[in-house]
This record gives structure tokens, sequence and C-alpha cells, in this order.
């Protein structure tokens, strides 16, 4: 017989993070993030990780809401408009579950909200059990951010000093906060963007978080953020469904060494097509199980990050296929990163679940190890089982 002041042995317990919690647990730590994101993608390369679809490498599900419906109360398909699900598993030393929950619209900021709102559980990998739920906004911030910081500790030029941001958002931050991690000879910042407000906000912030970038410039236009620029990332928010409208990098304007990372809808001209141009992408498989999922090409118009334009320009048969590198294979140590001073190198950031659970599963063990959190009870004996 159990005594009673023994655990019962169906009892679920799982801790709830807010915002403020997962702060104090550490989620804008950018550099153990870029850190953790460099050990999650060596698990990628290795196949120690799942995501959704039959392939095991789908983004996530989204729901689509049609244009005309007869349920007035539906929502419509506005810019930006997401509701979408994210799951993932990831092996090592994570062995966690974990899934993201997406809402999303642009007219959020008419309400003084984020376009976007975020939430994250994640599970004990073998019984489905929570074990956390966390506000992600920052979690999904953060990592998304430190993505571009492992592409420039692997792929950027050590002495890299200029920077060029389009897009003065919450993505603008963060990459921002990843390529300072990795590349610590940065004193130049040029940003474009398209509010004065938005623009004010973030000036303030890296003024107060980063005093040793000494010169900080607000330019006019896309040239002027990739020209003469060491690290340049795009970061901007739009409408997709016409890739010719999103902004574009002209060969033209990339000087020699340039490391690009491309985390939000952007193109390329002519002249970056060329082979002497590397192409990296951060999970090959996941672009491919993309180019699967959507019918309508070409897919770039729906799916607009730059990795995707380069699968259409595979299946048009201007690009090689064997011209795409995968970052992990990069970061694993089974393919090169940098090989000289002068090569440019433009690397796609496209988001991925498994990314989630790798930072999620940081924080909530940091969470647990410092007391941080509530305390939630699913049940201590299963009603039905």
């Amino acid at each position: 017989m159990r005594r009673p002041d023994m655990p019962s042995p169906t009892k679920i317990d799982f801790i709830y993070l807010s915002e403020q919690d997962m702060i104090r647990a550490g989620v804008t730590d950018m550099a153990a993030c870029v850190d953790t994101m460099e050990e999650m993608f060596a698990l990628l390369y290795h196949g120690d990780y799942r995501m959704a679809g039959p392939n095991g490498n789908s983004h996530g599900a989204l729901i689509l809401f049609p244009e005309n419906s007869p349920f007035p109360d539906m929502p419509k398909p506005t810019p930006d408009r997401r509701l979408m699900t994210m799951p993932a598993y990831l092996g090592g030393q994570f062995r966690t579950a974990g899934v993201k929950w997406y809402g999303s619209n642009i007219a959020n900021r008419d309400k003084g909200l984020p376009r976007s709102i975020l939430m994250f559980l994640l599970s004990d990998a073998d019984t489905g059990a929570p074990l956390a739920l966390m506000s992600a906004n920052l979690l999904s911030a953060y990592r998304t951010g430190a993505v571009p910081g492992v592409g420039s500790r692997q792929l950027a030029r050590k002495d890299s000093r200029v920077v060029g941001i389009l897009g003065p958002g919450v993505m603008g931050k963060t990459t921002l906060a990843a390529f300072m991690a990795t590349c610590p000879m940065i004193d130049t910042l040029k940003v474009k963007g398209r509010g004065k407000k938005n623009l004010d906000v973030f000036l303030e912030w890296v003024a107060q978080t980063f005093p040793q970038i000494t010169t900080v410039e607000v330019v006019d236009t896309v040239e002027a953020v990739v020209r003469d620029s060491d690290l340049v990332a795009f970061c901007n928010s739009g409408a997709t469904g016409d890739a010719s409208a999103y902004p574009s990098v002209e060969r033209a304007w990339v000087k020699p060494g340039a490391f690009l990372a491309m985390p939000a809808l952007s193109n390329i001209d002519e002249g970056m097509e060329s082979p002497e141009i590397r192409k990296v992408l951060d999970n090959p498989a996941m672009y491919y199980a993309w180019y699967e999922e959507i019918p309508e090409k070409p897919v770039h118009n729906t799916i607009p990050v730059v990795g995707i334009r380069f699968l259409d320009l595979v299946a048009e048969g201007r690009m090689s296929a064997d011209q795409l590198e995968d970052l992990g294979k990069i970061v694993a140590g089974e393919a090169p990163g940098r090989r000289n001073d002068e090569e440019i190198i433009i690397m796609s950031v496209g988001g991925m679940p498994v990314e989630d659970v790798a930072w999620g599963t940081a924080l909530y063990r940091r969470a647990l190890g410092q007391g941080i959190g509530v305390p939630l009870n699913l049940w201590d004996t299963p009603e039905m089982r």
C-alpha cells in the first residue's frame, strides 16, 4: 500500500512561465542562445530530430482563411495573418518535444499589441506529459536572431565591423544582438525602417545596449543598407504574394567578404545567382518539404524567404541544387565555413520549431533550478485511463 506521504506515480505537475519569468530564466541571454542553436544544428545534421509531416521536416500547419466567407465573424486573410502550430522533437541532451502556437496579424499593432502573440508547450517526449507552458514571444525572437549569429560565427569575416539592418523591429534587435555576440569588432550600424517611431525605439535600444557601436546611420535605401556592410540582415515584415515586390539584394552592392543573413522576406538579382556566391540553408530538408507542400509555383510568392527563391531557380534550371549548402553540416565540422576573406555568403533563415524546443528546454531547466515559474497541476490521478 502506498503511504499518504509518497508522491502519486500518476501525478503530473508542470510550470507556467510568464514573459517576466522567461526573462528571469535568461531568455535574453543571446550568447547562450547562439551556443544552444549551434548544438541544435549539429543534431539536425545528424538527424536526431523530427518535425511535422510525413517527411519529418514540415515547418508547421497553417490555418488558411478564404477571401470571402458566408460566416461574417470568420477572420479575413489580412497581411501577415497566421494561426499555426509548429511541433518538433529534439534529441541529444534535450530529448524533449514541444509545440509553438503562433497567432499573428499585422493589424495587432493598431491595438497596441505585438504583431505576433506566441505560446510554447514543452512536453516529455516519452509520455507526452507537459513540462512547461511558456510565454513565447521572446523565446521565438531570440532563437530566430540566434540563427544569424550561428551563421556569422561560422561564415562571417572575423574582423567584421559594419552591420546593415533592414527592419528595426524585434527581429532586427535580436539579429543585431547575435551579430554582436559573435563578432566583437562591430562598431558601425546602418539601419533602414519605415516609420520614425520604430526607428527611434530601435536607436535608443542600440545606444543603451551596445555602447561599443559608435557610429549609427539611418539610411533611406536598401542599397545603402547593403553597400559597404560586412554583415547584412533583412528583418523586415511585409505582405507575401508577389516576390518581385520583396526587398532585393543586387550583386553590385555587395562588398567582397560580406555575409548576409536573411530571416525575412527577401530576393536576389541575377548577379547574386552566380555560383561564386555561396548559398547556405539553415535546414535544406525543410525547404524541400515546403516546396512539396505548396502547389503554386513559383513558391517564393507564398514562402518569402530567399532559400525558397534558390529552389525556384533550381526548378527553372538556372541553378544547380549542389550549390546549396547546409548550415548543420558546416556546424558539425563536415563542410567548410568561410574559406577566405573575399567570398560572399548569403544564408537563408526559415525558422524551425526545433529551435523553440532547444531554447525552451534550456530555459525550462534553468527555471527549475532557480525556482522560477508558477507550479500547475494537471491531475493527481487521471479520471479516465
